[in-house]
């Protein structure tokens, strides 16, 4: 699972998820790409499963890089516990995502081995997105 090494505060505001990406909304290192069309949270075990999802489809046919890290902690409460006595623990990642951001690329495998491992990603995730190419974007 992807988390931070060292942050600089344990427990983070909830915090808005307004407006549009403005960095990661362009292919940068590959030739394919999933676009994330709303905001939302994706969790550590997201990313990982639509990391496993692709890379086991394609069979190491292509590179795979992920274009999100989640660095957000979120707490929780213990189950059965009353209210009041300060904020719970942290107890996963997510990374914040707005509207437009990449959240995977990929390149170097043929067009429908590499469709397919990003439609299998897609599934795992709990927004909507969109797959995208670099002729397509630009």
């Amino acid at each position: 699972m992807l988390s931070p090494k060292k942050v600089r505060h344990r427990k983070m505001f909830k915090g808005r998820m307004r407006g549009e990406a403005t960095r990661g909304a362009a292919l940068s290192f590959g030739d394919y790409g999933i676009k994330a069309l709303s905001c939302g949270w994706l969790s550590s075990r997201q990313i990982e499963a639509a990391r496993i999802a692709m890379t086991r489809h394609v069979k190491r046919g292509a590179k795979v890089w992920i274009r999100v890290f989640p660095d957000k902690p979120i707490t929780k409460k213990a189950a059965e516990t009353r209210m009041g006595k300060g904020k719970g623990t942290p107890e996963y990642w997510v990374a914040v995502v707005r509207p437009g951001r990449i959240l995977f690329e990929m390149g170097g495998g043929d067009r429908e081995l590499t469709m397919g491992a990003l439609e299998r990603a897609a599934a795992k995730l709990p927004i909507p997105v969109q797959i995208v190419t670099r002729e397509g974007m630009s």
